[in-house]
């Protein structure tokens, strides 16, 4: 009905990505169902939103059914850090396919609009570089970090194939290395890692020789790219990547932090994990030209907002907390 708010759903949204998401849509005037486990999700990042009359938070997890009223549903609901994927590997495995299925099967009833949260893991390490959305990866489905890789695989063919089945309105991005305040200081990303070593005065870990790469987006832009990918037509599927195309490798990043923290921290190497890509980077062509969208935050000053967010968390919480208890 013309004037009623539109109701939106977004799984994983205590998360660091949902919960800046559910902080956008409420913005835009939508009325937001956030549902998540807490696995590895936080109150802190959606307790400012708690009473807010356009906000409704469920404890659930996306691997049981929901029978909801929504007009669309993001899909953001997974462990997204090898630490945390690789806790319960069957589980996360489950969140990806089960979930998706859930979710699919709510959108076919109500006939929302579903976007898929993937990621640029799907491409596995990838032999063409960078990597465009016809590249169909290098994955190890047996390794250790296949429960996530190959679950976010599956997830998108499900989607693919409600579509052509069920003729549902998708949407499938592919997430690259994202960062800004709310990630969580144990997840074992980079970012994090660093920041909460440097902050702390402990050695800054590199694995590998540091010559190795990642492109690092800031959260903000990563959202209006969600956004944007979920206002277009519904011939538009995807998948489309949605990243910053400036590389930047890994010992730049770690002198960077140290700059910008003033932390007198050592950099110490410790031998590459198996399967850790040595390269990762999106060409958004595709997100330029469908979503007008590209990146704007310069990394110098989205790391400068993500380290005073954990500069506050360590006075909120403490060193012992911040680091793990270590």
């Amino acid at each position: 009905m013309k004037g009623l708010k539109k109701k939106i759903l977004v799984t994983g949204g205590g998360g660091f990505l949902g919960s800046h998401l559910c902080d956008r849509l409420l913005g835009d005037g939508a009325e937001v169902l956030c549902i998540d486990n807490f696995f590895t999700g936080d109150k802190r990042n959606i307790r400012h939103l708690v009473g807010q009359p356009d906000f409704e938070l469920i404890r659930h997890d996306v691997t049981f059914p929901i029978y909801l009223e929504v007009d669309e549903i993001y899909n953001l609901a997974c462990p997204a850090s090898p630490i945390h994927y690789q806790f319960d590997p069957v589980q996360t495995t489950k969140t990806s396919v089960h979930g998706a299925i859930n979710m699919l099967g709510l959108a076919k009833r109500v006939r929302a609009r579903i976007l898929q949260a993937s990621t640029s893991e799907v491409y596995g390490d990838p032999q063409v570089h960078p990597q465009t959305e016809d590249y169909w990866g290098h994955v190890n489905p047996i390794g250790i970090r296949s429960c996530y890789d190959e679950g976010k695989r599956c997830a998108e063919t499900l989607f693919f194939d409600y579509r052509r089945q069920q003729g549902l309105a998708i949407k499938v991005v592919r997430i690259f290395n994202t960062y800004g305040p709310r990630m969580h200081p144990h997840d074992g990303r980079v970012v994090s890692n660093f920041i909460v070593q440097a902050l702390l005065g402990r050695d800054i870990t590199i694995y590998g020789n540091g010559e190795q790469t990642r492109s690092f987006c800031y959260v903000d832009d990563l959202i209006e790219g969600l956004v944007r990918m979920m206002a277009t037509p519904d011939e538009v599927t995807g998948p489309i990547n949605l990243g910053n195309p400036v590389e930047t490798s890994i010992r730049e990043l770690a002198e960077t932090i140290l700059e910008l923290t003033g932390a007198k921290s050592k950099l110490v190497f410790r031998p590459l994990p198996a399967d850790d890509p040595v390269r990762r980077r999106p060409v958004v062509d595709k997100a330029r030209a469908v979503l007008d969208w590209q990146p704007t935050v310069p990394l110098r000053e989205g790391l400068t907002q993500t380290i005073a967010y954990f500069r506050g968390l360590l006075q909120e919480v403490g060193p012992a907390r911040l680091g793990g208890g270590e």
